[in-house]
């Protein structure tokens, strides 16, 4: 189970910090300008826009921790840009940004030793390595979760600049924002890492020594499953009284 686990866990979550999609809103923008830029750019793609009247575009929005893009609704104009200003100065998408890092090289690292530790080539596991290997994991998943908190409570309000710096945002059209796919993709894999870890962290509990039967005082050998102490010549015998 934490061998399936962490690794699919580490996949979704490298998933999620790279795509832009962390949140995406949308704007309608209304065209007014016979010769707007915008207008030329939809012509140029084959949307007809009649001149002199008033068109209404959906733009779609999207940010990531790296990322961000935008998008006009049934159309092929998209462009997409390494993200700056306040939303990249903001002291919440930085913390994000440090903890998924994070995560991802604890867990890589987790990953690593679970595997040397788990030695599937071998009769007897290292029971030390492989704990800790998803002690690594689960610490992982939930420097994740702490990432994934931090930007979904403050998502609304990462970034954007308030009205008392002086800066007239009534000439901006209102986004609404919400949470997007790559915070799902978090979720399933930071949560997937926290089992994952778990299972390598507690599945590798030291057995406890078998018996013979009928030598209780000698133990038996894990791995051969016979008594150590005996030798395969030697006849046993059970008395009764």
């Amino acid at each position: 189970m934490g061998i399936v686990f962490a690794p699919l866990g580490l996949v979704l979550v490298f998933t999620a910090a790279i795509t832009p999609q962390w949140r995406e809103g949308q704007a309608r923008l209304g065209m007014t300008a016979p010769g707007s830029l915008l207008r030329s750019g939809l012509k140029g793609h084959g949307m007809g826009v009649r001149s002199g009247s008033v068109e209404t575009l959906l733009l779609l929005r999207s940010d990531g921790l790296w990322e961000s893009c935008l998008q006009v609704e049934h159309s092929e104009l998209k462009q997409c840009w390494p993200v700056g200003g306040p939303y990249q100065r903001d002291p919440r998408v930085r913390l994000a940004q440090g903890l998924v890092l994070t995560s991802l090289f604890l867990c890589g690292t987790g990953i690593v030793l679970a595997c040397i530790g788990v030695r599937c080539w071998t009769d007897l596991p290292l029971r030390g390595v492989a704990a800790t290997g998803g002690l690594l994991v689960v610490m992982a998943g939930l420097l994740s979760l702490t990432a994934l908190g931090v930007y979904t409570h403050n998502l609304g309000r990462l970034g954007m600049v308030s009205p008392s710096q002086g800066i007239n945002n009534h000439r901006f059209p209102h986004l609404s924002l919400r949470p997007a796919g790559s915070l799902y993709f978090g979720w399933l894999g930071s949560c997937l890492q926290v089992l994952g870890g778990s299972a390598l962290l507690f599945g590798f509990k030291r057995p406890r020594c078998l018996t013979c039967p009928s030598c209780p005082e000698l133990p038996v050998c894990p791995v051969c499953r016979s008594c150590a102490e005996i030798e395969p010549e030697t006849d046993v015998y059970e008395v009764t009284c």
